[in-house]
Protein backbone atom coordinates (compact mmCIF):
# COMPACT_ATOMS: atom_id res chain seq x y z
CA UNK A 1 0.00 0.00 0.00
CA UNK A 2 1.40 3.71 -1.23
CA UNK A 3 1.98 6.17 1.06
CA UNK A 4 -1.28 8.26 -0.39
CA UNK A 5 -3.52 5.83 0.17
CA UNK A 6 -1.97 4.99 3.80
CA UNK A 7 -2.72 8.75 4.69
CA UNK A 8 -6.48 9.06 3.20
CA UNK A 9 -7.15 6.17 5.02
CA UNK A 10 -5.69 7.42 8.16
CA UNK A 11 -7.46 10.57 7.21
CA UNK A 12 -10.64 8.83 7.42
CA UNK A 13 -10.49 6.73 10.13
CA UNK A 14 -9.66 10.04 12.52
CA UNK A 15 -12.18 12.33 10.71
CA UNK A 16 -14.74 9.03 11.20
CA UNK A 17 -14.22 8.92 14.72
CA UNK A 18 -13.85 12.78 15.62
CA UNK A 19 -17.17 12.77 14.24
CA UNK A 20 -19.21 9.62 16.37
CA UNK A 21 -17.19 11.50 19.60
CA UNK A 22 -18.11 14.75 19.05
CA UNK A 23 -21.79 14.20 17.54
CA UNK A 24 -21.92 11.55 21.13
CA UNK A 25 -20.72 14.63 23.12
CA UNK A 26 -21.98 17.54 21.19
CA UNK A 27 -25.81 15.63 20.44
CA UNK A 28 -27.92 19.15 21.63
CA UNK A 29 -25.83 21.54 20.22
CA UNK A 30 -27.36 23.39 17.29
CA UNK A 31 -27.34 21.54 13.99
CA UNK A 32 -24.09 22.83 11.33
CA UNK A 33 -21.27 20.85 9.03
CA UNK A 34 -19.48 18.47 10.04
CA UNK A 35 -15.86 19.78 11.12
CA UNK A 36 -13.00 18.26 9.83
CA UNK A 37 -10.32 16.88 12.64
CA UNK A 38 -8.14 19.55 14.19
CA UNK A 39 -9.09 22.89 11.86
CA UNK A 40 -12.92 22.19 12.32
CA UNK A 41 -14.63 24.15 10.18
CA UNK A 42 -12.48 27.31 9.18
CA UNK A 43 -12.37 26.61 5.87
CA UNK A 44 -15.92 26.89 5.58
CA UNK A 45 -15.23 30.89 6.35
CA UNK A 46 -13.97 32.48 3.71
CA UNK A 47 -12.66 35.91 2.38
CA UNK A 48 -15.93 37.68 3.98
CA UNK A 49 -17.58 35.25 6.39
CA UNK A 50 -20.69 37.13 7.13
CA UNK A 51 -21.74 36.03 3.61
CA UNK A 52 -19.95 32.41 4.01
CA UNK A 53 -22.17 32.29 7.03
CA UNK A 54 -25.25 33.50 5.65
CA UNK A 55 -25.14 30.89 2.92
CA UNK A 56 -24.51 28.11 5.49
CA UNK A 57 -27.46 29.36 7.72
CA UNK A 58 -29.64 28.80 4.55
CA UNK A 59 -29.12 25.08 4.73
CA UNK A 60 -28.41 24.30 8.49
CA UNK A 61 -30.69 26.88 9.90
CA UNK A 62 -30.54 30.33 11.81
CA UNK A 63 -29.37 29.05 14.93
CA UNK A 64 -26.35 26.98 13.65
CA UNK A 65 -23.34 25.80 15.32
CA UNK A 66 -19.40 25.26 13.89
CA UNK A 67 -16.94 24.32 15.39
CA UNK A 68 -13.42 26.99 14.25
CA UNK A 69 -10.38 25.01 15.75
CA UNK A 70 -10.89 24.23 19.09
CA UNK A 71 -13.73 26.80 19.87
CA UNK A 72 -17.11 26.18 19.38
CA UNK A 73 -19.31 28.84 17.55
CA UNK A 74 -22.61 29.58 17.75
CA UNK A 75 -24.50 31.81 14.96
CA UNK A 76 -27.32 33.58 14.91
CA UNK A 77 -29.26 34.29 12.02
CA UNK A 78 -32.77 35.25 12.96
CA UNK A 79 -34.88 38.21 14.76
CA UNK A 80 -36.99 35.66 17.22
CA UNK A 81 -33.25 34.01 18.22
CA UNK A 82 -31.84 37.26 18.52
CA UNK A 83 -34.52 38.33 20.57
CA UNK A 84 -33.36 35.05 22.70
CA UNK A 85 -30.18 36.04 22.86
CA UNK A 86 -30.03 40.00 23.89
CA UNK A 87 -33.24 40.09 25.29
CA UNK A 88 -34.58 37.00 27.53
CA UNK A 89 -31.07 36.08 27.79
CA UNK A 90 -28.94 38.61 27.93
CA UNK A 91 -27.23 38.27 31.23
CA UNK A 92 -25.99 34.98 30.28
CA UNK A 93 -24.57 36.56 26.60
CA UNK A 94 -23.62 39.38 27.76
CA UNK A 95 -19.48 38.65 28.35
CA UNK A 96 -17.20 39.08 24.75
CA UNK A 97 -15.17 36.16 23.40
CA UNK A 98 -11.60 38.21 23.22
CA UNK A 99 -10.05 38.00 20.33
CA UNK A 100 -6.25 37.79 20.57
CA UNK A 101 -5.14 40.79 18.78
CA UNK A 102 -7.62 42.86 21.30
CA UNK A 103 -4.81 42.16 24.07
CA UNK A 104 -2.38 44.06 22.45
CA UNK A 105 -1.74 47.10 25.01
CA UNK A 106 -3.68 45.15 27.54
CA UNK A 107 -6.60 46.69 25.94
CA UNK A 108 -8.81 43.97 26.57
CA UNK A 109 -8.34 44.34 30.60
CA UNK A 110 -9.41 48.54 30.33
CA UNK A 111 -11.93 48.19 27.28
CA UNK A 112 -15.51 49.51 27.99
CA UNK A 113 -16.46 47.31 24.52
CA UNK A 114 -14.82 44.18 25.26
CA UNK A 115 -14.39 44.11 29.18
CA UNK A 116 -16.77 41.20 30.94
CA UNK A 117 -20.19 42.81 32.24
CA UNK A 118 -19.18 43.40 35.78
CA UNK A 119 -18.82 46.51 38.28
CA UNK A 120 -15.57 47.90 36.52
CA UNK A 121 -17.81 47.62 33.09
CA UNK A 122 -20.75 49.18 34.46
CA UNK A 123 -18.49 52.39 35.29
CA UNK A 124 -17.56 52.91 32.61
CA UNK A 125 -21.20 52.75 30.68
CA UNK A 126 -22.11 55.07 33.36
CA UNK A 127 -19.61 57.40 32.64
CA UNK A 128 -19.80 57.28 29.32
CA UNK A 129 -23.60 57.55 29.31
CA UNK A 130 -23.66 60.57 31.48
CA UNK A 131 -20.32 62.81 30.21
CA UNK A 132 -20.70 62.04 26.36
CA UNK A 133 -23.81 60.83 24.99
CA UNK A 134 -26.40 61.43 27.20
CA UNK A 135 -29.28 63.57 25.56
CA UNK A 136 -28.48 66.26 27.47
CA UNK A 137 -24.82 66.29 26.69
CA UNK A 138 -25.58 65.84 22.90
CA UNK A 139 -27.67 68.84 22.87
CA UNK A 140 -25.04 71.09 24.78
CA UNK A 141 -22.85 70.30 22.43
CA UNK A 142 -24.58 70.46 18.98
CA UNK A 143 -22.93 74.16 17.85
CA UNK A 144 -19.48 72.13 17.86
CA UNK A 145 -21.06 69.71 15.29
CA UNK A 146 -22.83 72.12 13.00
CA UNK A 147 -19.30 74.04 12.95
CA UNK A 148 -17.22 70.91 11.64
CA UNK A 149 -19.69 69.71 9.91
CA UNK A 150 -19.47 73.49 7.78
CA UNK A 151 -15.67 73.21 7.31
CA UNK A 152 -16.96 69.92 5.61
CA UNK A 153 -18.66 71.84 2.95
CA UNK A 154 -16.42 74.47 2.95
CA UNK A 155 -13.97 72.10 1.97
CA UNK A 156 -15.74 70.38 -0.58
CA UNK A 157 -17.14 73.73 -1.70
CA UNK A 158 -13.47 74.77 -2.23
CA UNK A 159 -12.91 70.96 -3.95
CA UNK A 160 -15.80 71.81 -6.73
CA UNK A 161 -14.10 76.00 -7.15
CA UNK A 162 -10.74 73.78 -7.96
CA UNK A 163 -12.06 70.44 -9.81
CA UNK A 164 -10.62 68.68 -7.39
CA UNK A 165 -12.04 65.46 -6.54
CA UNK A 166 -13.01 64.11 -2.80
CA UNK A 167 -12.55 60.56 -1.28
CA UNK A 168 -15.58 60.74 0.78
CA UNK A 169 -14.43 58.15 3.50
CA UNK A 170 -11.31 60.22 4.20
CA UNK A 171 -13.18 63.87 4.46
CA UNK A 172 -16.06 62.21 6.70
CA UNK A 173 -13.29 60.26 8.95
CA UNK A 174 -11.64 63.59 8.95
CA UNK A 175 -14.86 65.61 10.30
CA UNK A 176 -16.12 63.09 12.67
CA UNK A 177 -12.51 62.51 14.00
CA UNK A 178 -12.48 66.73 14.63
CA UNK A 179 -15.88 66.20 16.43
CA UNK A 180 -14.77 64.18 19.09
CA UNK A 181 -11.46 65.42 19.64
CA UNK A 182 -13.00 68.82 20.12
CA UNK A 183 -15.66 67.65 21.90
CA UNK A 184 -13.02 65.71 24.32
CA UNK A 185 -9.96 67.77 24.33
CA UNK A 186 -10.48 70.79 22.94
CA UNK A 187 -8.37 70.25 19.57
CA UNK A 188 -8.69 69.62 16.12
CA UNK A 189 -6.54 66.37 15.59
CA UNK A 190 -7.00 66.59 11.55
CA UNK A 191 -7.16 68.82 8.91
CA UNK A 192 -8.44 68.28 5.44
CA UNK A 193 -6.05 67.96 2.73
CA UNK A 194 -3.26 67.07 4.89
CA UNK A 195 -1.88 63.95 5.96
CA UNK A 196 -2.22 64.07 9.65
CA UNK A 197 -5.95 62.24 9.35
CA UNK A 198 -4.44 60.48 6.80
CA UNK A 199 -2.03 58.82 9.27
CA UNK A 200 -4.44 58.00 12.42
CA UNK A 201 -7.13 56.73 10.12
CA UNK A 202 -4.29 54.49 8.77
CA UNK A 203 -3.66 53.34 12.40
CA UNK A 204 -7.46 52.62 13.23
CA UNK A 205 -7.91 50.60 9.78
CA UNK A 206 -4.86 48.79 10.65
CA UNK A 207 -6.29 48.31 14.33
CA UNK A 208 -9.84 46.83 12.96
CA UNK A 209 -8.40 45.28 10.07
CA UNK A 210 -5.77 42.91 12.88
CA UNK A 211 -8.72 42.32 14.85
CA UNK A 212 -11.14 41.42 12.01
CA UNK A 213 -8.27 39.07 10.36
CA UNK A 214 -8.49 35.08 10.73
CA UNK A 215 -5.96 34.12 13.28
CA UNK A 216 -5.16 30.74 14.14
CA UNK A 217 -4.14 31.72 18.21
CA UNK A 218 -7.76 32.74 18.33
CA UNK A 219 -8.55 29.24 17.01
CA UNK A 220 -5.84 27.43 19.19
CA UNK A 221 -5.89 29.24 22.08
CA UNK A 222 -2.08 26.83 22.80
CA UNK A 223 -0.50 28.98 20.40
CA UNK A 224 -1.09 32.66 22.16
CA UNK A 225 2.34 32.83 23.36
CA UNK A 226 3.63 32.34 20.26
CA UNK A 227 1.69 35.21 18.11
CA UNK A 228 1.76 32.94 14.98
CA UNK A 229 1.28 36.08 12.39
CA UNK A 230 2.16 38.66 14.45
CA UNK A 231 -1.06 40.61 15.26
CA UNK A 232 -0.86 41.19 18.10
CA UNK A 233 3.18 42.63 17.91
CA UNK A 234 1.48 44.90 15.18
CA UNK A 235 -1.32 45.97 17.48
CA UNK A 236 0.94 46.81 19.84
CA UNK A 237 2.82 49.30 17.80
CA UNK A 238 -0.25 50.73 15.84
CA UNK A 239 -2.14 50.74 19.61
CA UNK A 240 1.08 52.18 21.31
CA UNK A 241 1.09 55.24 18.73
CA UNK A 242 -2.78 55.85 19.71
CA UNK A 243 -2.27 55.44 23.34
CA UNK A 244 0.60 57.68 23.26
CA UNK A 245 -0.85 60.76 21.34
CA UNK A 246 -4.15 60.27 23.94
CA UNK A 247 -1.99 59.70 27.05
CA UNK A 248 0.68 62.80 26.15
CA UNK A 249 -2.64 65.10 25.91
CA UNK A 250 -3.84 63.91 28.98
CA UNK A 251 -0.67 64.48 30.89
CA UNK A 252 -0.26 68.18 29.10
CA UNK A 253 -3.94 68.98 30.45
CA UNK A 254 -2.52 67.69 34.04
CA UNK A 255 0.33 70.13 34.15
CA UNK A 256 -2.06 72.85 32.91
CA UNK A 257 -4.73 72.42 35.12
CA UNK A 258 -2.77 74.33 38.03
CA UNK A 259 -3.36 77.47 36.04
CA UNK A 260 -7.16 78.83 36.44
CA UNK A 261 -7.43 78.22 33.09
CA UNK A 262 -10.32 75.80 32.40
CA UNK A 263 -11.16 73.78 29.17
CA UNK A 264 -14.86 73.10 30.42
CA UNK A 265 -14.60 69.80 27.79
CA UNK A 266 -14.91 65.88 28.51
CA UNK A 267 -11.11 65.77 29.41
CA UNK A 268 -11.49 67.93 32.09
CA UNK A 269 -14.80 66.79 33.35
CA UNK A 270 -13.45 62.76 33.54
CA UNK A 271 -10.13 64.07 35.17
CA UNK A 272 -12.56 65.57 38.28
CA UNK A 273 -13.72 62.62 38.23
CA UNK A 274 -10.89 60.80 38.57
CA UNK A 275 -9.35 63.12 41.25
CA UNK A 276 -12.12 62.00 43.10
CA UNK A 277 -10.98 58.69 43.42
CA UNK A 278 -8.86 57.32 41.01
CA UNK A 279 -9.24 53.47 42.52
CA UNK A 280 -13.02 54.03 41.09
CA UNK A 281 -11.76 55.70 37.46
CA UNK A 282 -7.84 55.40 37.10
CA UNK A 283 -5.73 57.43 34.03
CA UNK A 284 -5.53 53.97 32.46
CA UNK A 285 -9.04 53.27 32.30
CA UNK A 286 -9.53 57.30 31.02
CA UNK A 287 -7.20 56.50 28.13
CA UNK A 288 -8.36 53.14 26.75
CA UNK A 289 -12.09 54.76 27.42
CA UNK A 290 -10.84 57.76 24.66
CA UNK A 291 -9.08 54.78 22.36
CA UNK A 292 -12.63 53.10 22.35
CA UNK A 293 -14.55 55.64 20.90
CA UNK A 294 -11.93 57.37 18.50
CA UNK A 295 -11.41 54.32 16.80
CA UNK A 296 -15.21 53.27 16.99
CA UNK A 297 -16.78 56.33 16.13
CA UNK A 298 -14.92 57.66 13.16
CA UNK A 299 -14.55 54.41 11.55
CA UNK A 300 -18.46 52.95 11.92
CA UNK A 301 -19.75 56.38 11.23
CA UNK A 302 -17.47 57.28 8.07
CA UNK A 303 -18.21 54.00 6.19
CA UNK A 304 -21.68 54.42 6.82
CA UNK A 305 -21.71 57.59 5.20
CA UNK A 306 -19.48 56.63 2.62
CA UNK A 307 -22.08 53.76 1.99
CA UNK A 308 -24.87 56.23 2.21
CA UNK A 309 -23.44 58.47 -0.87
CA UNK A 310 -22.70 55.53 -3.00
CA UNK A 311 -25.74 54.23 -2.94
CA UNK A 312 -27.28 57.94 -3.91
CA UNK A 313 -24.78 58.37 -6.36
CA UNK A 314 -25.52 54.74 -7.38
CA UNK A 315 -29.23 55.36 -7.72
CA UNK A 316 -29.74 58.80 -8.74
CA UNK A 317 -33.93 58.92 -8.59
CA UNK A 318 -33.23 58.70 -4.75
CA UNK A 319 -31.08 60.90 -4.76
CA UNK A 320 -33.17 63.33 -6.42
CA UNK A 321 -36.01 62.65 -4.02
CA UNK A 322 -34.09 62.87 -0.75
CA UNK A 323 -32.76 66.59 -2.08
CA UNK A 324 -36.14 67.79 -3.18
CA UNK A 325 -37.28 66.77 0.67
CA UNK A 326 -34.34 68.77 2.08
CA UNK A 327 -35.34 71.69 0.10
CA UNK A 328 -38.83 71.97 0.58
CA UNK A 329 -38.21 72.08 4.18
CA UNK A 330 -35.38 74.44 3.45
CA UNK A 331 -37.58 77.34 1.76
CA UNK A 332 -39.02 77.99 5.08
CA UNK A 333 -35.91 77.49 7.41
CA UNK A 334 -33.14 79.90 5.45
CA UNK A 335 -29.91 78.39 6.05
CA UNK A 336 -28.34 75.10 6.47
CA UNK A 337 -29.64 71.70 7.90
CA UNK A 338 -29.24 71.51 11.77
CA UNK A 339 -30.40 68.69 13.76
CA UNK A 340 -33.51 69.81 14.80
CA UNK A 341 -34.32 69.74 11.01
CA UNK A 342 -33.48 66.09 11.05
CA UNK A 343 -37.05 65.05 12.59
CA UNK A 344 -38.92 66.33 9.54
CA UNK A 345 -37.13 64.78 6.70
CA UNK A 346 -38.65 61.63 7.25
CA UNK A 347 -37.19 60.41 3.89
CA UNK A 348 -33.54 61.32 4.67
CA UNK A 349 -34.16 58.89 7.67
CA UNK A 350 -35.39 56.27 5.51
CA UNK A 351 -32.16 56.64 3.59
CA UNK A 352 -30.16 56.17 6.77
CA UNK A 353 -32.01 53.06 8.02
CA UNK A 354 -31.86 51.44 4.42
CA UNK A 355 -28.30 51.84 4.39
CA UNK A 356 -27.88 50.58 8.04
CA UNK A 357 -29.66 47.54 6.63
CA UNK A 358 -27.79 46.76 3.62
CA UNK A 359 -24.40 48.10 5.12
CA UNK A 360 -24.30 47.61 8.74
CA UNK A 361 -21.32 48.91 10.50
CA UNK A 362 -20.20 45.90 12.08
CA UNK A 363 -22.03 43.01 10.05
CA UNK A 364 -21.99 39.95 12.67
CA UNK A 365 -21.74 42.52 15.42
CA UNK A 366 -18.60 41.92 18.06
CA UNK A 367 -18.15 38.54 19.71
CA UNK A 368 -20.33 37.73 22.27
CA UNK A 369 -19.34 34.83 24.60
CA UNK A 370 -21.78 32.31 26.92
CA UNK A 371 -21.02 32.75 30.35
CA UNK A 372 -22.73 29.85 31.61
CA UNK A 373 -24.46 26.34 29.45
CA UNK A 374 -28.13 27.81 27.57
CA UNK A 375 -30.60 26.19 26.82
CA UNK A 376 -31.97 27.64 23.44
CA UNK A 377 -35.17 26.78 21.31
CA UNK A 378 -34.01 22.83 22.95
CA UNK A 379 -30.74 23.20 21.62
CA UNK A 380 -27.75 24.00 24.37
CA UNK A 381 -25.66 27.12 23.39
CA UNK A 382 -22.89 25.34 25.57
CA UNK A 383 -20.92 27.76 28.28
CA UNK A 384 -17.38 29.95 26.84
CA UNK A 385 -18.84 29.52 23.39
CA UNK A 386 -18.16 32.22 21.05
CA UNK A 387 -21.18 33.76 19.71
CA UNK A 388 -21.89 36.01 16.39
CA UNK A 389 -25.15 37.48 15.33
CA UNK A 390 -25.03 37.49 11.66
CA UNK A 391 -27.20 40.89 11.28
CA UNK A 392 -25.94 41.66 7.59
CA UNK A 393 -27.62 37.95 6.98
CA UNK A 394 -30.43 39.10 8.40
CA UNK A 395 -30.95 42.70 6.26
CA UNK A 396 -30.68 40.57 3.45
CA UNK A 397 -33.64 38.02 4.08
CA UNK A 398 -36.10 37.46 1.70
CA UNK A 399 -38.78 36.15 4.57
CA UNK A 400 -37.89 39.63 6.15
CA UNK A 401 -37.59 42.27 3.68
CA UNK A 402 -39.30 42.58 0.46
CA UNK A 403 -36.43 42.47 -2.72
CA UNK A 404 -33.70 42.33 -0.09
CA UNK A 405 -30.97 43.03 -2.17
CA UNK A 406 -32.26 46.60 -3.38
CA UNK A 407 -31.75 49.76 -2.32
CA UNK A 408 -35.09 51.27 -1.33
CA UNK A 409 -35.60 53.82 1.06
CA UNK A 410 -39.64 53.81 0.38
CA UNK A 411 -39.70 50.51 2.50
CA UNK A 412 -39.04 52.48 5.73
CA UNK A 413 -41.75 54.97 5.14
CA UNK A 414 -44.27 52.42 5.70
CA UNK A 415 -42.95 50.94 8.44
CA UNK A 416 -42.25 51.89 12.08
CA UNK A 417 -38.77 50.16 12.50
CA UNK A 418 -36.30 51.62 14.26
CA UNK A 419 -32.57 50.72 14.88
CA UNK A 420 -32.62 51.60 18.62
CA UNK A 421 -32.17 47.62 19.62
CA UNK A 422 -36.20 46.79 20.04
CA UNK A 423 -36.94 46.05 16.70
CA UNK A 424 -35.14 43.09 16.21
CA UNK A 425 -35.02 42.33 12.67
CA UNK A 426 -32.96 45.51 12.22
CA UNK A 427 -30.50 45.74 15.15
CA UNK A 428 -27.14 47.31 12.88
CA UNK A 429 -26.08 48.82 16.80
CA UNK A 430 -26.62 45.68 18.68
CA UNK A 431 -29.24 45.04 21.38
CA UNK A 432 -29.13 44.59 25.05
CA UNK A 433 -27.02 45.72 27.26
CA UNK A 434 -24.14 45.47 24.65
CA UNK A 435 -25.71 47.96 22.36
CA UNK A 436 -23.46 50.70 21.20
CA UNK A 437 -23.13 53.66 23.69
CA UNK A 438 -22.42 55.83 20.66
CA UNK A 439 -25.86 55.65 18.70
CA UNK A 440 -27.57 58.60 19.60
CA UNK A 441 -24.16 60.01 18.18
CA UNK A 442 -23.52 58.59 15.50
CA UNK A 443 -27.79 59.26 14.10
CA UNK A 444 -27.10 62.67 14.62
CA UNK A 445 -24.03 62.55 12.45
CA UNK A 446 -24.99 60.87 9.88
CA UNK A 447 -28.19 63.15 9.27
CA UNK A 448 -26.51 66.03 9.53
CA UNK A 449 -23.40 65.24 7.05
CA UNK A 450 -25.26 63.34 4.17
CA UNK A 451 -28.13 66.04 4.42
CA UNK A 452 -25.64 69.23 4.15
CA UNK A 453 -23.47 67.02 1.02
CA UNK A 454 -26.80 66.12 -0.96
CA UNK A 455 -28.09 69.21 -0.26
CA UNK A 456 -25.32 71.95 -1.38
CA UNK A 457 -23.48 69.79 -4.08
CA UNK A 458 -24.36 67.16 -7.04
CA UNK A 459 -22.36 64.31 -7.45
CA UNK A 460 -20.26 62.87 -10.48
CA UNK A 461 -17.85 60.25 -10.74
CA UNK A 462 -14.45 60.50 -12.10
CA UNK A 463 -13.61 59.27 -15.60
CA UNK A 464 -16.93 59.55 -17.03
CA UNK A 465 -18.22 56.81 -15.12
CA UNK A 466 -22.30 55.99 -15.07
CA UNK A 467 -23.71 55.58 -11.81
CA UNK A 468 -24.90 52.47 -13.08
CA UNK A 469 -21.34 51.06 -13.44
CA UNK A 470 -20.04 51.52 -9.77
CA UNK A 471 -17.87 49.01 -7.80
CA UNK A 472 -20.34 48.35 -4.58
CA UNK A 473 -18.32 44.99 -3.57
CA UNK A 474 -17.61 45.64 0.37
CA UNK A 475 -14.18 44.32 2.04
CA UNK A 476 -14.86 42.54 5.26
CA UNK A 477 -13.38 43.85 8.69
CA UNK A 478 -14.74 44.25 12.20
CA UNK A 479 -16.60 46.99 10.14
CA UNK A 480 -17.80 47.29 6.55
CA UNK A 481 -15.96 49.07 4.22
CA UNK A 482 -15.92 49.66 0.86
CA UNK A 483 -13.69 47.68 -1.64
CA UNK A 484 -12.97 50.38 -3.31
CA UNK A 485 -13.07 53.99 -2.21
CA UNK A 486 -15.79 56.14 -3.30
CA UNK A 487 -14.04 59.15 -4.91
CA UNK A 488 -16.17 61.94 -6.82
CA UNK A 489 -16.41 65.15 -8.16
CA UNK A 490 -18.69 67.56 -6.18
CA UNK A 491 -21.04 70.21 -8.18
CA UNK A 492 -22.28 73.13 -6.08
CA UNK A 493 -25.88 73.44 -6.51
CA UNK A 494 -26.44 76.94 -7.75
Amino acid sequence: MNYPTIFLLFSSILTFIYVVVSGFHNSRLPPGPYPFPIIGNILKLGNKPHRSLAILSKHYGPLMSLKLGRRTTIVVSSPDLAKQFFHTHDISFSSRTILDSIRAVDHDKYSIAWLPVGDQWRRLRRITNEYMFSAQCLDGSQLLRREKVQELVDYVDGCSTNEKTVDIGVAAFTTILNVLSKFIFSMDFAQYDTMSSQEFREAVMALLELAAKPNIADFFPILRPLDPQGLVRLGNFYGKKLLNLIDGIIDQRLQSRSSLATNDDVLDTLLNLFHKDESVFSLDDMGHLFYDILIAGTDTTSNTLEWAMAELIHNPEKMKTARAEINRLMQNNNGNIQEMHISQLPYLQAVIKEILRLHPPAPVLLPHRAIQDVEVKGFIVPKNALILCNVWAMGRDPNIWLDPERFMPERFMEVNIDYRGQDYEFIPFGSGRRICPGLNFAHRMLHLMLASLIQKFEWKLEGNIRAQDMDMEEKFGLTLPRKVPLVVIPIKVL
